[in-house]
């Protein structure tokens, strides 16, 4: 990828490129805790956005991406939201400026092997690169927790998805062979080793399913969230996000919550109570335990939250008859995309011979398969 990049890059704009990767991300477990303020366990994978990328000059930004061959151009001067990919890259350079920071016009060709509504987050992949490069090229000084605020922010104000933090996060600070316990109310995170990576694989199933509905629907969740906060905070007046209040408060007062906002609420203190356990079992070598947690977490995005879709039950029910597999669930907003498996090194085989025969005899295609590695997150390569 890079050198098809590198040569695209010459081809276009006849100069020597910088080369930027930015990942992709797997979340192990804690999926629509972001923006409620509570616990995710994300990792930088070996799926990834490439930049060739220089300045050139103008108060124009040149991109031309190798995926649907497109070229597109934006001024520097006046920057808004429109259709399509370049919109990503445009809310970075948006959110740069909001900054005070000068930003230059430059030129850029991106390719990547992300697929693209899988849930691997190939738009913090975008955004994570195009910030790790001007902020090498223009020597901005910004933090790696200052780029993923740029594109957290640039993705609530371009595309229009509030987003919590996660898919910013990890791609710029993912570190290989470990995961990340991030606190998404104080920002501060954890790394600890993914000691299973000799044994164990982690394998990500494509429904093929394109999450269509993720941002509108993903939206209406944070709104019902932020309303089961609003009325709990009578009976809990020091509370500010889900994050504050355990499944046995909500409980307590179910009957004072509409039901689609009591199960929306349930889950998400459900969850943030998964993650701290399912961190406790992997920091003792238990796998078996956090797989039943991931499980466990299927089931409320399914039930309680409404995000998953029959093709992911289906595809993590097949992984929950399987003893190689240590725990499944699906990954990301929803609506579609891949399911997450910790599968039996030796047995992924098996396993994607299997999955890959009953999704086909169920649903009439075949799901594409990534056996994946944790890796580094964004950074220049050359």
């Amino acid at each position: 990828m890079i050198s098809q990049a590198t040569e695209q890059f010459k081809k276009l704009f006849h100069k020597e490129p910088l080369i930027v990767s930015s990942p992709g991300r797997i979340n192990l477990i804690g999926e629509h805790t972001d923006y409620n303020e509570g616990f995710v366990l994300p990792a930088a994978i070996d799926k990834k956005i490439i930049y060739a990328i220089a300045l050139n000059g103008t108060d124009t930004c040149n991109a031309y991406a190798l995926f649907n061959h497109e070229m597109a151009s934006f001024s520097l001067k006046d920057i808004r939201p429109t259709e399509g990919w370049i919109n990503y890259l445009k809310g970075v350079v948006y959110q740069l400026q909001q900054r005070g920071l000068e930003v230059k016009g430059f030129d850029c060709v991106i390719t990547g092997d992300i697929p693209i509504g899988a849930g691997m987050s190939s738009s913090a992949a975008v955004e994570g690169g195009l910030n790790v490069a001007l902020n090498h090229l223009l020597g901005f000084n910004l933090s790696r927790m200052d780029m993923a605020r740029v594109g957290q922010l640039a993705e609530h104000t371009f595309p229009g998805v509030k987003c919590g933090i996660m898919d910013q996060f990890a791609n710029l600070h993912g570190q290989k062979d470990r995961v990340m316990l991030l606190d998404c109310r104080s920002l501060e995170f954890t790394y600890f080793p993914f000691e299973f990576s000799k044994e164990y694989n982690i394998v990500l199933v494509n429904s093929m399913v394109h999450h269509s509905l993720a941002s509108s629907e993903y939206n209406v969740r944070r709104a019902q969230c932020e309303e089961g906060v609003k009325i709990l905070q009578e009976f809990f007046p020091d509370i500010n996000s889900l994050r504050n209040l355990t499944s046995a408060q909500v409980e307590q007062y179910k009957d004072k919550l509409p039901p689609k906002v009591y199960d929306r609420c349930r889950y998400v203190t459900g969850e943030n109570e998964r993650v701290e356990k399912a961190c406790a079992h992997l920091q003792r070598n238990e796998l078996k335990e956090a797989g039943e947690l991931m499980f466990a977490s299927h089931e409320g995005l399914s039930k309680l939250y409404e995000v998953s879709c029959p093709e992911l039950d289906f595809l993590a029910g097949l992984a929950k008859q399987r003893p190689e597999v240590a725990g499944a669930r699906m990954m990301g907003g929803g609506f579609g995309g891949c399911t997450i498996n910790l599968v039996k090194s030796s047995a992924v085989e098996a396993f994607v011979a299997f999955v890959k025969g009953e999704y086909e005899n169920k649903y009439g295609k075949a799901p594409e398969v990534y056996v994946t590695s944790i890796e580094d997150g964004a950074k220049v390569v050359a």
